[in-house]
């Protein structure tokens, strides 16, 4: 049985949605933003094209973690157009994340927000809100908190969002998005520590280096909102913003 959503450890306010399946088929969020539509319609042609060039690559990192630009802009025209090619060669979605996480400043949430701005039919952004709705569902296992994402747990994530699609008829990113927005209205504090949030803050790194850590190495961090993201999200009139989230 799935739990309620005010039981399961995050701090949330209480939800009249008793589960989060009946959250997702009376929440639905069909309408997306209208920064990230407009993202999405420009990069159309990337699939049929089998590439993307290195001004796309930028602004779907930047559309995500804008704080690590000094990270994915040093990567170079010619190695990202061979990694976006071998990406949208293969038919493994464990290799397609392999290959972008070898790029310099993606980790797992990145590289995830690259394969939903391509392809938002099949794909949802791997995102510490989202991940905690999913695990208060039990639809996943496993990161209570939703931060240091593993490939594995991608897999994990993208299958039970395609699940949710599936029986709704959906896209993957309308769950994901839904998901996001739902926890953005229930949550009471701070998604990350104050002593975290400042560190994050001082080293945008911090994902690429929870990205390298090597097996068994305590992970920095990575994926959700950037603490000025958050700021962005509470104000609609801001500028733009990592995920363009109303």
């Amino acid at each position: 049985m799935p739990r309620r959503v005010q039981d399961w450890g995050v701090p949330l306010r209480r939800s009249r949605h008793a589960t989060l399946e009946t959250l997702l088929r009376q929440e639905l969020v069909r309408e997306e933003h209208p920064g990230t539509a407009a993202l999405i319609r420009e990069l159309a042609g990337v699939r049929a094209r089998g590439a993307f060039t290195r001004g796309e690559f930028v602004r779907m990192c930047r559309w995500k973690s804008p704080r690590a630009r000094h990270l994915w802009t040093s990567n170079a025209a010619g190695r990202i157009r061979a990694v976006s090619r071998a990406v949208l060669a293969t038919r493994s979605e464990r290799r397609r994340m392999e290959l972008l996480t070898s790029l310099r400043g993606v980790g797992v949430p990145i590289a995830s927000a690259i394969l939903t701005l391509i392809d938002p039919r099949r794909y949802g952004v791997l995102d510490i809100r989202a991940w905690q709705l999913l695990f208060a569902l039990r639809s996943v296992a496993a990161n209570r908190r939703g931060q240091g994402f593993t490939i594995p747990q991608w897999e994990q994530y993208l299958g039970a969002l395609r699940e949710h699609a599936r029986r709704l008829n959906v896209t993957v990113r309308t769950i994901e998005y839904t998901l996001f927005v739902s926890h953005r209205g229930l949550q009471r504090g701070l998604l990350y520590p104050r002593s975290e949030r400042r560190l994050r803050r001082r080293n945008p790194a911090l994902e690429e280096a929870g990205r390298s850590a090597p097996p068994g190495a305590r992970r920095p961090s990575e994926g959700g909102d950037a603490p000025s993201e958050t700021r962005r999200a509470r104000n609609p009139r801001a500028g733009g913003r990592g995920r363009a989230r109303p």
